[in-house]
């Protein structure tokens, strides 16, 4: 997770302080949310339950209504601490942190009578670390739709900002893996150059395999080959653009290609700054010293 300034958390907090995230099977993989160690805690105990969903004004949380939380809770007046837990790449255990909570709702799970969601609305502004986590997801999907056709070409700078493993890399066509360049990605696709004949290639459905580093992973994106190329000065080979599925697009994959136009975006504005800043003039005489030189 890389580190981002208070005015990037704070930005985060007032742009997305009221959508709610809910933690499917690809957001708790994509955020590290590590389910096994968060629980609510009333009164000094520990209660287990299970995060539903967030924002970062409340949560939705599920527990079992027999435990005997609700006594707690009566006794508590409602108040309670939620634990949240993620998984860090670069770090070795879990983090961990409390927010403050009242409760403000019960209601059956889908009907049952041994499960119920509570609502928990926060008591105060979420730590930094929640902002930042959820705040990066949000940002990386609303971005995926605004700047999906951004392309970024694929240089030896790219590939280790990117933390791509290499450009070399693997598509399968119609199931049988074949050899293949990355040239350029974006949010909505890319354009690899592969060995191959353009007649037996247009227009077929395909996977592209990306491999990453930090965390080490193999992203799997399916989609459709949209556009073909002639290689100049070599007959052998065809440049391919694959337009992604979107519904296939792992969040994953969204997230490193938010931080990486981010990244850029942000080092791209002290440049921008020095080229519109005044340049002082060499060798200018200042208009007094010219005055006196004239009267002499």
């Amino acid at each position: 997770m890389g580190i981002l300034t208070s005015q990037q958390i704070t930005k985060y907090y007032e742009r997305y302080r009221t959508i709610s995230v809910t933690f499917t099977k690809e957001i708790i993989h994509a955020t590290g949310l590590v389910t096994q160690q968060v629980y609510l805690k009333c009164l000094g105990e520990a209660w287990p339950c299970v995060i539903y969903s967030t924002s970062f004004e409340e949560a939705k949380v599920i527990i079992n209504t027999k435990s005997g939380l609700y006594g707690k809770l009566q006794q508590a007046n409602n108040l309670v601490n939620l634990r949240y837990s993620f998984r860090i790449s670069d770090k070795t255990d879990p983090m961990f942190f409390f927010v403050s909570c009242r409760v403000a709702g019960s209601a059956p799970y889908q009907g049952s009578q041994d499960i119920s969601m509570l609502t928990l609305q926060f008591t105060q502004r979420p730590p930094d670390d929640l902002i930042e986590i959820m705040g990066r997801l949000l940002d990386a999907n609303i971005n995926s739709s605004k700047r999906r056709d951004e392309r970024i070409l694929i240089t030896p700078e790219s590939l280790r900002k990117l933390q791509i493993a290499a450009k070399e890399t693997v598509i399968y066509l119609q199931g049988v893996p074949r050899r293949c360049i990355l040239r350029d990605i974006s949010f909505s696709g890319a354009k690899i150059i592969m060995v191959g004949v353009a007649k037996f290639i247009a227009d077929k459905e395909v996977v592209l395999r990306l491999d990453f580093d930090d965390p080490r992973e193999s992203l799997m994106i399916g989609g459709k080959v949209v556009r073909l190329e002639d290689v100049e000065g070599r007959k052998e080979l065809v440049a391919v653009a694959i337009h992604f599925n979107e519904n296939q697009v792992p969040m994953n994959y969204k997230m490193r290609i938010n931080d990486y136009l981010s990244q850029i975006r942000t080092e791209s504005r002290p440049e921008a700054a020095e080229e519109t800043a005044p340049k002082p003039q060499e060798n200018q005489v200042p208009k007094e010293t010219e005055k006196n030189e004239t009267n002499k």
